[in-house]
């Protein structure tokens, strides 16, 4: 008598880990930065000739996110001579491509290139209901230190947020 095999249990599926790769942005960069930035953000955009300027600029570090080959996000850090802080000015994430460590990836680069670049500190702000973003930041460290009201173009305040960075050895 042949025996019933017993059924294994399904284990829900987790979502797949990619492979994020930061790297500095390129010219080539242009035509797909500028997409994400129009598909993201529904006002206070960079237009594409800021974006050209800022790809290569020695005071600028624009950071790209490349997950499974495929565009993903890119950060846009100021590193104006003579400051101490860093300033995160823009960042975005494709949406398709949530959920993936991608914005985080991007902050920690971000950081990185900030130290190494002899900054103390990145600073930002956030729109006051992007609760993802904030919650990202907190868990990076981040700190609240102000409001600003009326910051964005459609009304919404900004929490501005900064976190000290390690210095590069």
């Amino acid at each position: 008598m042949a025996r019933a095999r017993q059924a294994t249990p399904r284990v829900p599926e987790r979502p797949r880990l990619s492979k994020t790769v930061i790297r500095s942005a390129r010219p080539t960069d242009l035509d797909s930065i500028e997409t994400l930035e129009n598909s993201v953000f529904s006002g206070d955009r960079l237009s594409r000739r800021s974006l050209r300027r800022y790809i290569g600029a020695p005071t600028v570090l624009m950071l790209t996110a490349v997950s499974d080959e495929a565009f993903a996000g890119y950060a846009l850090i100021s590193v104006r001579k003579g400051a101490r802080t860093a300033s995160l000015y823009s960042i975005a994430v494709d949406p398709g491509m949530g959920g993936r460590g991608v914005g985080r990836a991007l902050m920690l680069a971000a950081e990185r290139g900030a130290a190494a670049r002899g900054r103390e500190a990145l600073s930002l702000e956030v729109r006051s209901d992007n609760a993802s973003a904030v919650g990202l930041y907190e868990k990076l460290g981040y700190q609240r230190f102000d409001v600003i009201p009326d910051y964005y173009e459609d009304g919404q305040s900004a929490l501005r947020m900064r976190r000290a960075l390690r210095p590069m050895a």
